[in-house]
């Protein structure tokens, strides 16, 4: 969607709407956040040890438990649990497993249906656990639109759309056109859609990982916050993990560290920070809903390279993310890198191009946050010291589902077991890493240029676009 003409910089007509924006995650900003338990002292000792405190190593610990309740687990967090992207992301619980159905077909054309159905088992576990284990954190079954705002998008979803009907992979999908997006939600930049009708989920991120932190610690799980993980070493048949005040003796480990350094060290090259913003309005009044028409709260993105997305909560505040990415030089994990004014602004502006019904609302917080980004832009999987250690990163921004998937794979990983999933392509194979610097940042900067530019032209792709595709280096969205 084109934004209206920016002036002195970053300042607009719409940055007066950002002046009481606090500079926080509107989800973690919240008076029922829980205390953090103690951190670790001393030494431990259990089956199981789980690094990581967001969504990857919360799920382990807990489908650890409900396989075996027997089994000793650990789990140790850095800081809080669900403080980074756990906390931080938009809360779109997905069913795909392959960040997009595009994307999925792109590179596991065979194996595409069975990704599919295997997504949509995973979404369900989700839904079943939210309500086996009282997970009070707003699921909401309502789908998502993939919206076009240009023409060439709309001509681009409704190719999409019979493509995936001769493939048999349509099923739950409808086309919009641009009465029928626009009646179920009314912004004038609308001109066609695809709804998802059953794939996707809205929830409270930061709720569900506090929500899977009290369902661990029921079961028996000892979590200890405030405690990085520092060292990784063999222990005779199993591993040591050193933490600042004690260590961890454990038969297996599961990394669920995600965008911060692993604590397997060739791992590191396949994943790159990049910092995704976000802001959130004051509650919107009974007419201003009415004046956009959202009555079925569903989860909403549009079409372009840089695109946005955006949703409800559940006190009916808009949710709008998205559009820039930033890749910080060298890869670095920086809590300045969290805060990006000149982000804001054009996502303000954005915002009431979409929505100019909304003209007066105000937003209430303004906040980023790293995202695991590999080559492939879906997770991959691996183990380390003779499968004694499993990870699973590069979720890419859609780990709010995933992230339970690769829980599970871990698990088979680390009981060595053959199973359905652990059988995948998508599971055995790794995607390229990236290369070191400076050849990283300008092939990340040269890549952003060249998707802004494709946006302005029509979606056509340049030569370095065309190149990175073939190599299959993702960069689609």
């Amino acid at each position: 969607m084109a934004p209206s003409a920016m002036t002195h910089g970053i300042v607009n007509r719409w940055t007066k709407s950002l002046s009481d924006a606090q500079p926080v995650a509107y989800w973690l900003d919240d008076p029922g956040r829980p205390h953090p338990e103690p951190a670790l002292t001393g030494a431990e000792s259990c089956d199981l040890l789980v690094v990581g405190g967001g969504y990857s190593g919360l799920w382990t610990a807990l489908i650890a438990k409900e396989r075996d309740p027997r089994r000793d687990v650990v789990l140790v967090e850095g800081r809080e649990v669900g403080w980074a992207a756990s906390g931080r992301n938009g809360g779109f619980c997905a069913a795909s497993l392959t960040h997009g159905l595009a994307n999925g077909l792109a590179r596991w054309p065979d194996e595409i249906h069975r990704l599919q159905e295997l997504g949509a088992h995973n979404l369900d576990e989700i839904e079943k656990s939210v309500a086996r284990h009282s997970l009070d954190c707003d699921f909401e079954r309502t789908g998502e639109i993939d919206v076009a705002t240009e023409p060439h998008q709309a001509a681009e979803l409704r190719s999409w759309y019979e493509e995936l009907g001769r493939k048999g992979l349509a099923t739950g999908i409808e086309f919009l056109d641009t009465e029928a997006v626009r009646e179920q939600v009314a912004s004038p930049t609308f001109l066609a859609g695809l709804y998802d009708r059953t794939g996707v989920a809205m929830l409270n991120p930061a709720k569900l990982v506090w929500g899977l932190k009290r369902a661990c610690l029921r079961l028996g799980v000892r979590v200890y916050e405030h405690t990085p993980a520092l060292t990784l070493r063999s222990y005779g048949a199993g591993m040591a993990v050193r933490t600042p005040y004690g260590s961890v003796r454990a038969r297996r480990i599961a990394l669920g560290t995600n965008i911060f350094p692993s604590l397997v060290k060739r791992v590191r090259a396949y994943t790159v920070p990049v910092y995704d913003y976000a802001l959130m309005t004051e509650p919107l009044s009974e007419a201003q809903l009415a004046d956009i028409g959202w009555h079925n709260r569903q989860g909403l993105g549009d079409s372009a390279n840089q695109f946005h997305y955006f949703r409800l909560s559940a006190d009916n505040r808009v949710l709008w993310g998205g559009y820039d990415a930033i890749y910080p030089y060298g890869g670095r994990v920086r809590a300045e890198y969290d805060d990006r004014p000149e982000t804001y602004a054009k996502l303000a502006d954005h915002f009431f191009t979409c929505f100019p019904q909304l003209e007066g609302v105000r937003f209430t917080h303004a906040w980023g946050g790293a995202i695991d980004t590999c080559s492939r832009f879906s997770a991959f999987f691996g183990t380390a010291h003779g499968g004694r250690v499993a990870y699973a990163a590069g979720f890419t921004g859609l780990g709010v589902g995933a992230t339970r998937f690769g829980a599970d794979v871990m698990l088979d990983l680390l009981a060595g077991e053959r199973t359905e999933r652990t059988s995948l392509e998508m599971v055995r194979k790794k995607p390229l890493p990236f290369p070191p610097e400076p050849f990283a940042w300008t092939g990340i900067a040269l890549t952003k240029w060249s998707l802004a530019r494709a946006d302005e032209r029509g979606g056509r792709r340049n030569l370095w676009l065309k190149a990175m595709d073939r190599f299959g280096l993702g960069f689609d969205s």
